[in-house]
């Protein structure tokens, strides 16, 4: 088990990836399905894993309420985008 020191400094690196890689591709799916596009083969792969890596990632979340309410967040845009993205499937 890390003691809380190196657990912080796992989540500050996750953090920084989330920030600087899936945060803007989020965004931009988001933007996508918004304008009533579907989500391509790539784009339904990238999902897959952010969920993977959400699921690897919660243990470590429990143990630090702290980031409870930004992980919230995160799922939220994920559910958005992929509800969005299923009524966007439906209609074409």
């Amino acid at each position: 088990m890390m003691d809380s020191e190196d657990e912080l400094g796992t989540i500050y690196a996750l953090i920084e990836r989330f920030e600087k890689q899936r945060l803007p591709r989020l965004l931009e799916l988001k933007e996508r399905v918004d304008k009533g596009e579907t989500l391509g083969k790539s784009d339904i792969q990238f999902m897959t894993q952010v969920m993977i890596d959400a699921q690897r990632g919660k243990r470590l979340i429990d143990r630090h309420p702290e980031w409870q309410e930004f992980c919230a967040e995160v799922i939220h845009l994920y559910e958005e985008i992929a509800e969005k993205a299923l009524e966007n499937e439906k209609r074409s």
